[in-house]
């Protein structure tokens, strides 16, 4: 395998910073991630920035089909000439914010690993999860930072909209740490490996309902649920309403609620007709 190194040299390759660009070059690394992947002979993987494909060498020996989004188009070129006779292996100039996971195994479900750009990986994270009837296993590289919000329970600092929405669907866990060394050039900041494993769950009327009360309770953290809630264009009596039938004391934070209790909440707010007043 050729070194990271030696193919920036090769192709002049000269990474961006706008665009998040830092190479995973320690292969230690590239292969635990593809383990905890865990890719059989008959699944589909998307890989999320294949980069200069070193991933996506080791994905492509164990899973069936390997779909390699990368947006650069200096990089596309790299990896469709590295893969040209990989039949297992296709490489899309792909905007992520703009790729539709479900058309990579209609009818299945397919796992998503990739070391994604930082600049926007929260909003990568909300488009896979619009997408989590399509997927099954997630195993993504964030900033240390963010991923520890994604996986924070509740009452602690980190603890807010990304920990509440990402277990609402998922069961996430940290496995790996990754210092700036592994990566050419190397990033300001540590990062974290998480495996995202996809819930399987019925189809749930209230998910927009759900996340935008989340996103609401959240609006000031240092806020009561009462002070954020009742600011948002219904009625006092109703949100009232709302906090006794759930039974949550409203003069608590957003930070302090379990997941269960946001899912309580959210039952009470459509019992209490609000959703009927606001257009949420």
């Amino acid at each position: 395998m050729i070194s990271v190194r030696k193919m920036v040299a090769q192709y002049e390759i000269h990474p961006r910073k706008r665009l998040g660009q830092s190479f995973l070059e320690d292969m230690n690394i590239i292969r635990r991630i593809v383990a905890l992947a865990d890719p059989a002979g008959d699944e589909t993987v998307v890989e999320i920035g294949a980069g200069l494909g070193s991933m996506t060498e080791e994905l492509a020996k164990r899973a069936g089909r390997v779909i390699a989004l990368e947006v650069d188009q200096r990089l596309v070129g790299v990896l469709r000439e590295r893969f040209a006779e990989q039949g297992r292996v296709e490489v899309l100039q792909m905007d992520v914010l703009k790729y539709d996971f479900s058309s990579a195994c209609p009818g299945g479900r397919i796992k998503v690993v990739g070391n994604i750009p930082y600049p926007i990986s929260s909003p990568i994270l909300f488009r896979l999860l619009d997408f989590r009837r399509s997927i099954s296993l997630m195993i993504l590289m964030f900033q240390k930072e963010l991923a520890d919000r994604i996986t924070a329970p509740p009452g602690t600092k980190d603890y807010g909209i990304p920990s509440v929405l990402v277990a609402r669907y998922t069961r996430a866990t940290c496995e790996l740490t990754v210092p700036p060394t592994c990566f050419y050039p190397a990033p300001d900041v540590v990062s974290s490996v998480l495996r995202i494993t996809v819930r399987q769950e019925p189809h749930l009327s209230d998910e927009a309902l759900f996340a935008k009360i989340v996103r609401a309770a959240f609006a000031q953290r240092r806020k009561t649920l009462w002070n954020n809630l009742r600011h948002i264009g219904i009625p006092e009596e109703m949100v009232g309403r709302m906090f006794a039938g759930s039974g949550i004391d409203r003069t608590r934070r957003a930070e302090t609620l379990s997941l269960e209790e946001f899912s309580l909440l959210t039952t009470a707010w459509i019992e209490s007709g609000a959703d009927k007043v606001l257009d949420m």
